[in-house]
């Protein structure tokens, strides 16, 4: 779980901290410091929106029956699959020219006042809080392990997240931020596709989709979750030691289609000619 939410940390926390730093060093380089107290006023409200719904959606689901519980991790984790292959799509496609959009609605935004900096930062930085609380929670459900565990990881990927972005403003470091992406958005389509096996596992449970009880797989004596491998497959694909048929179709599914998707790279083509 540590490894699985600390690369959702990881991932989520750089992309958010990259825009931030995108937004300052802007305002630095075109002697704007005045501006800067709004940008970092944006980022605190869209921080504290996104810890408030996690909260939120939490306490929601601690008053709730236990079929009504399922219905709701169901369709709280489906959700959040949804994000992330939004996400990890739009990043693939947007991250030679998110610089140059950022860049351009803050200009905009200087021209209009302090309000609408604080709005750029606020939006730009929220989308991916509230993406980053709903998938955590939808993970957090899924291991089943209680918060502690993958709230650690999760700050910890946060941390690495902040402390790479730093040093990239500084120019202490410098890597290959597109290959970067390739490489994690290639394993959150795993981690997704565990989130969403069990998010209809829920919906089993919760008699929306029907096929609880009938098993692709049952290895509780030969890879039992309580072992030290079967944890770790948990912790990193979610894996389950009684499968259904609808998970296991589910999981094969969503990889066999995303992964190639995602990986695939269209050569430029040439002009026809006229």
């Amino acid at each position: 779980m540590l490894v699985n939410n600390g690369l959702i940390g990881l991932r989520e926390g750089l992309e958010a901290a990259l825009v931030v730093s995108i937004l300052i060093a802007f305002l630095v380089k075109t002697d704007r410091r005045s501006s800067l107290p709004f940008v970092w006023l944006g980022v605190g409200v869209a921080v504290l929106l996104s810890v408030g719904f996690g909260a939120l959606i939490t306490f929601t689901t601690s008053t709730l029956s236990f079929q009504q519980q399922e219905a709701f991790g169901g369709g709280m984790s489906i959700l959040a699959v949804a994000f992330v292959t939004g996400m990890i799509f739009w990043m693939r496609g947007a991250a030679r020219t998110i610089a140059a959009e950022l860049r351009g609605k803050m200009s905009r935004a200087l021209e209009v006042g302090p309000v609408a900096v604080a709005v750029v930062a606020f939006v730009s930085v929220g989308r991916e809080g509230l993406e980053t609380a709903v998938f955590f929670y939808s993970s957090v459900q899924s291991a089943g392990v209680g918060i502690v565990e993958p709230l650690i990881g999760f700050l910890v990927g946060i941390a690495v997240a902040v402390a790479l972005a730093w040093l990239l403003y500084a120019g202490a470091i410098r890597f290959d931020l597109g290959r970067f992406f390739t490489w994690t958005g290639g394993l959150l389509v795993f981690v997704a596709a565990g989130v969403l096996a069990y998010g209809l596992h829920d919906l089993q449970e919760a008699a929306i989709l029907p096929g609880l009880n009938t098993l692709a797989f049952d290895l509780s004596t030969t890879v039992p979750e309580a072992s030290w491998y079967g944890a770790l497959l948990k912790g990193i694909f979610n894996y389950s030691q009684q499968t259904t048929v609808l998970q296991a179709v589910a999981w094969v599914a969503y990889v066999a289609i995303v992964l190639p998707l995602f990986l695939y790279r269209p050569r430029d083509r040439a002009p026809a000619a006229l």
